[in-house]
């Protein structure tokens, strides 16, 4: 039944006439709703807050209504020619933050409204078997790749690429070929795809009340419109949106350095989630639904509603301190300090570990470039 067609759910704010909500089929007046009752309906709006949960905590999962939700058939554009999806229940999902120069992003993402579109953030979230942690590797933007050919959503034809950054690849397909690139890179199938925009990811953390962190240098950075002293900051949208975009203020300048942060950052969304209230407050966590699912484009799997509670039902079990999270093991490029190259020796390890859904060995990323801002910000 399409949500045109449902009745009311009783969303917060909305006042049914009394006579239909006293009385059901033939006139009679329904019981009062009982304690069973009562404790269903919390139960679903948890189950509500926790697609918000996982989508802040592994490249950023959210909820509300069918019809809010974008989705792209990445299935389809990319047919058969695919790795092998795992047979022990592990999976992968490819999670982007999206620079749109288009509409509301525009002042945020900077530059001209000209309607494009790169990947600002990267990250491969592998939920191990039995879904009770996981590992994430951020892809640097920066990456000089081999852009496989690619078939985008609307049947386009891109062609391949050598030594091509990698973040074009979603400037130059969309989901789909940016999808193509990372399971060329890695051999590992992508069973979900999330993306959420700029300005999406501002209001969710405002709706949220804000994310605290602990910052141990100051950061400035007039690019980011970043100015953060050395301590606690409960951070709203846009100082949210500047740290995780930041490269100038903190570490090497890099977009390495950059990472560093998100990835702290990440943790401390998810650690800030558990203390709001979000599962005692519908009003609050139907806001936060509305503004989450306006924001975010999933895979087609994953467009519509009882598919993202589903799967985020199953992610409920990883916390922060179940999460490891490594940069893909790079190192500057000789000709260009601007760009890094793949550490395919080391690469390799990586993405061996999570194809036999094993935990990523230190010696994967010992010895690699790094940005030199870990530890600057951390959870408080």
């Amino acid at each position: 039944m399409s949500p045109q067609s449902t009745p009311d759910p009783g969303i917060p704010g909305k006042n049914p006439d009394r006579s239909t909500r006293r009385r059901g089929a033939g006139g009679r007046r329904r019981k009062p709703a009982t304690g069973r009752r009562k404790a269903l309906v919390a139960a679903a709006w948890t189950a509500a807050g926790i697609v918000v949960l996982g989508g802040t905590g592994a490249g950023f999962l959210y909820f509300k209504l069918n019809d809010n939700l974008k989705t792209v058939d990445i299935n389809q554009a990319l047919g058969t020619d695919r790795p092998g999806k795992a047979d022990n229940g592990s999976e992968n999902i490819l999670v982007l933050g999206s620079d749109t120069r288009s509409g509301s992003n525009k002042k945020l993402g900077g530059g001209t409204d000209d309607g494009s579109a790169r990947s600002d953030t990267a990250m491969i979230v592998h939920v191990y078997e039995g879904h009770k942690k996981a590992s994430v590797v951020s892809i640097p933007r920066d990456t000089l790749v081999d852009r496989p050919e690619c078939t985008d959503a609307k049947g386009g034809t891109h062609p391949a690429a050598q030594n091509a950054m990698f973040n074009e690849s979603y400037g130059t397909g969309g989901a789909a070929c940016a999808v193509k690139t990372v399971e060329s890179l890695t051999g590992l199938r992508m069973d979900h795809y999330l993306e959420v925009d700029f300005s999406g990811f501002q209001k969710l953390i405002d709706d949220l009340g804000g994310v605290q962190v602990t910052t141990t240098k100051a950061i400035h950075d007039p690019n980011s419109h970043l100015n953060l002293d050395a301590g606690t900051h409960t951070l709203n949208g846009q100082q949210s949106l500047g740290l995780v975009r930041t490269r100038h203020g903190v570490g090497d300048g890099s977009d390495l350095g950059r990472i560093q942060l998100q990835q702290a950052f990440v943790k401390a969304l998810i650690d800030q989630v558990k203390h709001v209230g979000l599962f005692t407050d519908p009003k609050k966590l139907y806001d936060l639904a509305d503004t989450a699912t306006k924001a975010v484009t999933t895979d087609s799997d994953l467009g519509s509603v009882n598919s993202l509670i589903s799967f985020a039902d199953g992610l409920k079990g990883i916390s922060s301190s179940h999460m490891s999270m490594v940069t893909m093991p790079v190192r500057y490029d000789p000709a260009d300090p601007n760009r890094v190259i793949i550490e395919q020796t080391k690469a390799h390890q990586v993405w061996t570990a999570l194809r036999n859904d094993r935990s990523i060995p230190r010696t994967a990323t010992q010895g690699t470039a790094t940005g030199e801002a870990k530890g600057v910000v951390s959870a408080s």
